[in-house]
């Protein structure tokens, strides 16, 4: 394997009510991905969001680092044209000063959620995304402690780095102008240009803190013992995804999410095939031999340094057993070679 291996949590519930068993879940996984040897652990910020419970991941990365002892661990990311740059500054240097060395400050312009709880997020009711350029630019000068006042207050660690996220070409272009590595989400926008990682290197300016480029992609991965079961997870995932974009919900699921068996049933239609077609470019489901060549292949599609992984499994036990083959995969490739 000549990239690392990392993961991305999203605080999955199966219904409103389990946000508890949903951050519970969130830390397991994160003590497993330690044992099983991953890079990194980040946690992602949705708003208004039923069924992802994530939406502080600073509070959440607190929680993580008293539950862990060695894997980094990241926001992916936070939504900074939210905040004040001056704030995150602080709860990202207090991270960073009780966990040293272990800290990732991943960022994203994006919402995170539909306009009207970004609006609610504002403090004056006006979200910033044009002006996100220049927050990175506001939050770098105050974690790099280069403006005189106001200080950040506990002193941000010079190892503390800041990670560009983005889906498109514009977070690519800035990640390179900035100097800062790059997360290319392929969950987010499997039809990302392949190129994207590479024009990121080839226009990279080093920085006093980042002297080469690392381009990491982030990718849905449904790994099981057979590719039958991996794809029945996969497809109430997309089924479940399909259901909240189009506003669908019913009582067999009691405002939730639906099952694999009652998804099995739904009905496909046109429009569902054509949304799982859209969303399976750049995604990797089946047994563990067929995912590792898969997400392999899509590495060096797009020429990536590192591969974090999404699994949106519906039961959690699932999710666990494909980091674990998944890890498993790569390594029994490492032994024979």
């Amino acid at each position: 394997m000549t990239f690392k291996l990392s993961v991305l949590d999203q605080s999955f519930t199966r219904s409103p009510e389990q946000a508890p068993q949903a951050f519970q879940e969130t830390i397991e996984m994160a003590k497993l991905a330690e044992t099983l040897g991953y890079q990194r652990f980040w946690v992602s910020e949705h708003h208004g969001f039923t069924t992802l419970a994530g939406s502080v991941p600073e509070v959440l990365l607190a929680a993580l680092g008293a539950a862990t002892n060695t894997i980094r661990l990241g926001s992916g990311g936070i939504m900074l044209p939210h905040y004040s740059a001056y704030k995150v500054a602080e709860s990202f240097s207090v991270l960073a000063n009780l966990y040293p060395g272990r800290i990732d400050l991943g960022l994203g312009r994006a919402p995170g959620a539909d306009m009207s709880t970004a609006i609610a997020l504002a403090t004056d009711g006006r979200p910033k995304f044009e002006r996100f350029p220049k927050l990175v630019e506001e939050l770098t000068a105050f974690l790099r402690d280069d403006v005189s006042s106001p200080v950040v207050s506990p002193k941000p660690p010079k190892d503390l780095p800041i990670w560009m996220l983005g889906s498109s070409a514009d977070s690519a272009e800035l990640a390179a102008q900035k100097g800062l590595p790059y997360n290319l989400g392929l969950f987010i926008n499997p039809e990302a240009d392949n190129r994207l990682i590479r024009l990121y290197k080839q226009y990279f300016q080093t920085n006093g803190d980042t002297n080469k480029p690392h381009g990491m992609i982030t990718m849905s991965v449904f790994c099981a013992e057979s590719e039958q079961h991996a794809k029945a997870q996969q497809l109430a995932f997309d089924v479940n995804f399909y259901r909240y974009i189009t506003g669908q919900r019913d009582a067999a699921s009691g405002g939730g999410l639906l099952t694999p068996e009652q998804a099995q049933s739904f009905p496909m239609t046109p429009q569902l095939q054509a949304f799982i077609a859209s969303r399976s470019k750049n995604r990797a489901v089946g047994s563990p031999e067929q995912v590792r060549q898969k997400v392999t292949a899509i590495a060096r599609d797009y020429g990536a340094d590192e591969v974090m992984v999404v699994t949106n499994m519906f039961h959690f036990e699932d999710r666990k057993r494909s980091f674990e083959l998944l890890m498993q995969a790569f390594a029994s490739v490492e032994t024979s070679a």
